[in-house]
């Protein structure tokens, strides 16, 4: 049976996101790279789209539509090392895809936003994580989110690639990103309805480059 392409089931189920097809290939293989290379992934967002930023990385960082069984040599080393319980956590642990939300550290960001500027909560994660090689999926429905487009200067400098996920304008992002997913539309829930589908179909690719078990959903 023939292998289900994700990219183009995306494009037959939201036809309007035919115009990004080459985009979307573009920042899977710039994620998978930057995974083949020991890289990571950064993620941030504004309200919907820091929920987006959560989401992305539960995708990422575990089983999404594929098994992700450890290697042998670590199953057997929990064992010897737990005996019991180091068995169990050898069948239950799955192989992660390095992501962190940058939303998500309240402590931090309330430090920063108090501290120094609140425009800085996501650049000053950036410059402490960032590594050249990396990735920032910078994800503003407007393009023109100020905190958003800080963490994409910060990126740049650390040596990132620079994904946008953004409305049809592509705001201020739109001469930044390396990569510019701008879904038609500009009304934001819109926007974000579109940016779902894309996110998923990019974890899916990514995912089944590197656990190939799917067979077929059709």
């Amino acid at each position: 049976m023939e292998r289900v392409s994700f990219l183009d089931e995306l494009i037959n189920r939201y036809p309007e996101l035919e115009s990004l097809k080459g985009e979307i290939q573009k920042a899977a293989d710039s994620l998978i790279e930057s995974y083949k290379q020991g890289g990571k992934v950064l993620v941030c967002g504004n309200g919907g789209s820091c929920s987006d930023s959560d989401h992305i990385v539960g995708e990422l960082m575990k089983g999404f539509e594929n098994r992700r069984p450890i290697a042998d040599s670590v199953k057997q080393t929990l064992a010897d090392l737990a005996g019991e319980r180091g068995a169990y956590l050898a069948e239950k642990l799955q192989v992660g895809l390095p992501a962190i939300s940058l939303t998500t550290h309240s402590a931090l960001i309330t430090a920063v936003a108090n501290d120094t500027d609140a425009n800085l909560i996501f650049a000053q994660q950036v410059f402490g994580y960032g590594n050249p090689g990396d990735i920032l999926i910078a994800i503003s429905s407007s393009g023109n989110s100020q905190n958003v487009i800080d963490a994409i200067i910060t990126a740049k400098v650390k040596g990132m690639v620079v994904i946008g996920l953004t409305g049809e304008t592509g705001g201020k992002m739109k001469e930044m990103c390396d990569i510019l997913i701008n879904v038609k539309g500009r009304r934001t829930a819109y926007v974000q309805e579109l940016h779902l589908p894309v996110y998923h179909t990019l974890c899916m690719m990514i995912e089944d480059h590197f656990f190939d078990n799917i067979k077929n959903f059709r």
